[in-house]
C-alpha cells in the first residue's frame, strides 16, 4: 500500500503532471502524446517522461494504435490517496472536537 501511495504522491507532486492528468480527465477520451505535447511548452520527450511517471502510478494507461500512442486517465487510482487522507481528516476532526470541548469546559 505504501508503495502505491508513494508513487501516487510522486506523480501528483509535479504541477506539469497534474496538468497533464487534468487535461486527460477533462478530455474524457484518449489523447495522443502529440496532442498532449501541443498543450505544453516543452519537448515531446519531456512530456513523455511525465506521462511515464503518471503511468507508473497507475493514473494513466497507454494504448498503441499503429505508430501513435494514446493516453487515458485512470482517476480511480486517486481513491487510494483519498482513503489515506480520510484517516487524517478523522484524526484532525477528533482532535479539534476535543480541543473545543476542553475550551468550552474552561469557560464554565
Amino acid at each position: 500500500m505504501q508503495d502505491n501511495i508513494t508513487k501516487l504522491f510522486k506523480a501528483i507532486a509535479d504541477p506539469t503532471r497534474r496538468d497533464i492528468f487534468h487535461a486527460l480527465v477533462i478530455a474524457a477520451s484518449a489523447l495522443s502524446i502529440t496532442q498532449i505535447s501541443n498543450q505544453f511548452e516543452m519537448t515531446r520527450q519531456g512530456v513523455t517522461k511525465h506521462i511515464k511517471t503518471l503511468e507508473e502510478a497507475g493514473l494513466v494507461y497507454i494504448e498503441s494504435q499503429g505508430r501513435e500512442r494514446f493516453c487515458n486517465a485512470n482517476p480511480k487510482e486517486l481513491q487510494e490517496v483519498n482513503k489515506w487522507l480520510k484517516f487524517y481528516e478523522k484524526f484532525w476532526d477528533n482532535t479539534l472536537n476535543s480541543l473545543g470541548t476542553y475550551l468550552n469546559s474552561k469557560d464554565t
